[in-house]
């Protein structure tokens, strides 16, 4: 058999921030990236890029997006803007947004469109207010459930998912199966590091019958 490594334990007590993220970055991959758009209140669109995102329920549909604020308790665009408006749409990120996804993730000021910087198509939402990028395999438009501030300026802001848009070629909409290599979606590893979705396995969780039946038979 072979040797299992050893494992190196962190104490987060013992850890300041920045290192406490380097090791959360590091181990919980891949993570979704979440393309999400808003409006303010005077009607400016707004894009930027969260890693920190994923889907919590079905009944009711919940996704979690986690923001990150400025030093000083101001919100960036995104948190501000779904704090007046109520809404926000949430874009999966395939392979060939990447890098528009990216210069949305330049740190402009409110009054630049991330969109139209990043060259991004869009079209306005049927359920919400924010823009939905046409060139995305798919658009979650959702309004503000809960906001959790778990920090001096970090909060999670969890919405309910009203609508979702899922390419025609990817989806079949009579037993809804999504082929996910159409999708061809990516996930954020650690530091500045991507991963691509095409390589993938099936796994079929066994009833407890079936596990039973194979351990007589061994």
């Amino acid at each position: 058999m072979k040797e299992m490594p050893g494992h190196t334990y962190f104490d987060f007590a013992e850890l300041g921030e920045r290192e406490r993220y380097k090791i959360l970055i590091g181990t919980v991959i891949p993570r979704p990236v979440a393309l999400v758009t808003t409006v303010s209140k005077e009607g400016l669109p707004n894009a930027g890029p969260f890693s920190f995102f994923n889907v919590l329920t079905h009944d009711p549909a919940i996704v979690a997006i986690g923001v990150e604020n400025y030093a000083d308790m101001r919100f960036k665009d995104t948190a501000r803007n779904i704090r007046e408006t109520g809404e926000f749409t949430v874009h999966i990120v395939d392979d060939a947004l990447v890098e528009q996804m990216e210069i949305c993730a330049i740190k402009f000021g409110p009054e630049v469109d991330e969109l139209r910087e990043a060259g991004l198509e869009t079209t306005p939402g049927k359920m919400v207010r924010s823009p939905r990028i046409l060139a995305a395999p798919a658009a979650l438009e959702c309004r503000r459930h809960t906001t959790l501030q778990v920090g001096a300026a970090r909060e999670i802001i969890l919405g309910e998912v009203v609508g979702v848009y899922v390419r025609s070629d990817a989806v079949n909409p009579e037993n809804l199966h999504i082929d996910q290599q159409l999708m061809d979606a990516i996930g954020r590893m650690g530091g500045n590091t991507y991963c691509r979705t095409r390589e993938q396995f099936d796994v079929k969780t066994l009833t407890k019958e079936q596990w039973q039946e194979r351990q007589l038979t061994k």
